[in-house]
């Protein structure tokens, strides 16, 4: 296995730290949309939505396909979509614990 370099890891590891960047990976998980889909379901704005989209591609998550005027945003592939689904397996057992933890910072 290829070791990773820790400011790497860090990096990838932004891309889930905040709560709309994990609100737009569970809106597309399943299926691509579009920037105003996204915004529309999530109720959020336009701008918003679109700096943290740019985080997650940066992030190397998802992936956007041009479609006329359009971009389809999607998770990058299989392994993000089972990184996402494995998350809430293992919140499932430990989400007792982390809603009780009071070193959370927002």
């Amino acid at each position: 296995m290829v070791e990773i370099d820790l400011d790497t890891k860090i990096k990838f590891l932004h891309g889930f730290s905040h709560k709309t960047r994990i609100q737009i990976l569970d809106c597309i998980k399943e299926k691509e949309k579009t920037v105003s889909q996204i915004v529309n379901d999530l109720q959020g704005n336009q701008s918003n939505i679109s700096q943290h989209l740019a985080c997650l591609k940066g992030c190397g998550l998802i992936v956007g396909r041009q479609d006329g005027k359009f971009v389809y945003y999607r998770v990058r592939n299989q392994l993000v979509h089972d990184l996402l689904t494995m998350f809430d397996v293992v919140l499932e057992d430990v989400q007792n614990d982390v809603a009780c933890c009071e070193q959370y910072i927002d």
